[in-house]
């Protein structure tokens, strides 16, 4: 007979007022980037939580209470948790198997080495490894970004694997806990799977999935919706609103908004290219069209495009699994967002060459950012890392300034200089390239740090800087789509100055509020 199946509060009348009753135990498959930051969070929220990885050294960080990526808030919370017991990890599938009523399988789905379509190898890894073991009834749910139809593929493969579903011994166990298990997994029968997107930001992931803006279910059973939204009822209770659909909408829920926002974030992006040829104030337009309720002002944020582990794979993923559906042609516009984005890189490189008599050679360029967005270290697909790299294969000297993402910089990119505070690389720059909306950024003094550079010179490619504060100290501002005026070619040098008491560095209290203005939430 297994162990106990249940988790309570600790009074029956603790766990109404929280909407949780009976509690079933939870599981996490894979401790990335959404495993660790799921696996912390349920904890947060009651929950005894169990989560698993093939990585021996992520379980052993893990344990220790030490994240191995930066997000706010997220190691408090893991330490927290470790330290109530409610938090564990190990890296035994059998483990798992054994303890948990719902499964949450949060593993990578990259894009493929040799195309646009998603890799899936470490989600069937992750469900051919878990299912075998599976001897009672339960759920499992998958919260990976996937194709459509993905799935109904992973539910057939439980059906084929879990020995639940087809042995008359493990339901007879599962029997024997019947009173146990009937309050928390109710009515399922065998393993059964359920599909519950993710739309996390990073920078706000803890926020994210303790307050989420909605839930989506995707389920084939009653029983199989009951047992999710006893896994998510502490968050129901917060009056969230719960979307029950099939497996396939579920799927596509997630690739159709990463989509939109992609194709709002491009379209500013070409409106601006459109602003540049007429002089125009792409700012002043995006504002414009903020006010109209049927658009709103959510991602109308110009600058050097989105980046990161979730928009440019997922749209290019969607873009592959249209074509094998037949449907290509109705997804053909995102390729064209997939280019805009792509070109506004190259655009920040024409405005910094532009500025400098068209010469970058043997130029000292300091790139502030390398993070894809502020309020995190990740350089995948980072647009900032992209123009640092453009920009040193002109033969500029690039020194890269990051407050959290330099080691992972490092790693993406090993050509370039790095550094984690801007005044003690500044001197004798010919540009300062602003490519991530850090705080500590666009908190920087002009005139400080006016005294340190060669060339007061400022390409704003994320227009976080205040333009007129910094012309007031002297500098040149640009920006993407946004008025030039007469560009002075070159830049009047400046006989740089030293011995400056140096600003205050980077405060880590700042690393937690990014600076944007009101455009909604960023995947």
């Amino acid at each position: 007979m297994k162990g106990s199946l249940m988790s309570t509060s600790d009074s029956d009348e603790d766990a109404a007022a929280s909407g949780t009753g009976l509690r079933p135990r939870l599981t996490v498959i894979g401790t990335g980037y959404l495993g660790a930051t799921h696996a912390v969070c349920m904890a947060e929220l009651g929950f005894e939580v169990l989560a698993v990885d093939v990585d021996h050294s992520k379980i052993s960080r893990l344990s220790a209470g030490e994240i191995p990526f930066f997000e706010p808030d997220l190691a408090d919370l893991l330490r927290a948790n470790l330290a109530t017991g409610r938090l564990r990890f190990t890296t035994s599938f059998e483990e798992i198997a054994e303890f948990g009523d719902v499964h949450f399988v949060c593993v990578g789905t990259p894009q493929r080495p040799d195309g646009y379509g998603a890799d899936l190898s470490h989600l069937n890894a992750a469900i051919e490894r878990l299912a075998p073991m599976l001897t009672r009834p339960c759920l499992v749910v998958g919260k990976s970004t996937v194709p459509a139809g993905t799935a109904a593929g992973i539910a057939r493969a439980l059906a084929r694997l879990a020995p639940a579903n087809h042995s008359a011994a493990a339901t007879a166990d599962a029997g024997a806990d019947a009173e146990t298990d009937a309050d928390i997994v109710p009515d399922l029968a065998g393993v059964q799977l359920a599909w519950n997107p993710e739309f996390l930001r990073e920078g706000f992931a803890v926020a994210d999935t303790l307050h989420p803006d909605r839930l989506v279910f995707g389920v084939a059973s009653p029983a199989a919706e009951g047992a999710l939204r006893a896994a998510f009822a502490p968050v129901i209770a917060q009056g969230v609103p719960v979307i029950v659909t099939d497996y396939a909408t579920a799927e596509l829920v997630k690739t159709a908004a990463n989509s939109f926002l992609a194709t709002k974030i491009s379209f500013i992006n070409a409106m601006a290219e459109v602003c540049e040829a007429v002089d125009a104030d792409v700012l002043t337009l995006a504002e414009a069209l903020s006010h109209d309720v049927r658009i709103g002002g959510n991602f109308l944020r110009p600058g050097v495009g989105f980046g990161g582990g979730c928009l440019p794979k997922d749209i290019r993923a969607f873009q592959a699994r249209a074509d094998e559906l037949g449907v290509g042609v109705a997804l053909r516009f995102l390729r064209e967002i997939d280019e805009i984005n792509n070109r506004r890189r190259d655009r920040v490189v024409d405005l910094v060459s532009a500025a400098l008599d068209g010469t970058l050679a043997h130029r000292r360029l300091l790139v502030l950012g390398a993070a894809f967005k502020p309020n995190s270290d990740d350089v995948r697909d980072s647009p900032a890392l992209a123009v640092a790299d453009l920009l040193a294969r002109t033969g500029a000297d690039v020194t890269v300034v990051d407050p959290v993402a330099t080691p992972n910089a490092r790693r993406a990119l090993p050509g370039v200089t790095y550094s984690e505070t801007v005044e003690d690389v500044a001197a004798d720059a010919d540009a300062v390239v602003l490519l991530t909306e850090w705080r500590q950024f666009a908190e920087l003094d002009p005139a400080r740090l006016g005294q340190l550079v060669r060339r007061k010179l400022v390409i704003d490619a994320r227009h976080a800087l205040d333009g007129d504060r910094w012309r007031q100290a002297g500098w040149v501002y640009l920006a993407p789509g946004r008025p030039t005026g007469v560009i002075p070619s070159p830049v009047p040098e400046q006989r740089p100055r030293f011995g400056l008491p140096a600003a205050t560095g980077p405060d880590a209290a700042a690393r937690d509020a990014e600076i944007e203005a009101p455009v909604g939430r960023r995947s």
